[in-house]
């Protein structure tokens, strides 16, 4: 799974629309959108606050590792 379909796997099984994780993760919703989609890969500071968002590891995102949690 890629970057963009865990993106839509945690939004919807969330249940939160993009505007939502966008306003949350400060950044405007058509910024969201091109992650969402494959279009656009996050820098540093939005990876940072997804991850944060939807409290998964930052690697996991970024398909480093199958771990899922964030690591404490």
């Amino acid at each position: 799974m890629d970057f963009c379909q865990k993106l839509l796997q945690l939004r919807t099984q969330r249940g939160v629309t993009q505007g939502a994780v966008a306003q949350a993760c400060q950044m405007t919703l058509r910024q969201y959108h091109r992650f969402e989609r494959g279009e656009q890969k996050p820098g540093f500071e939005n990876l940072l606050r997804l991850a944060d968002y939807f409290d998964v590891s930052v690697d996991w995102l970024m398909g480093r590792t199958e771990r899922r949690e964030v690591w404490k």
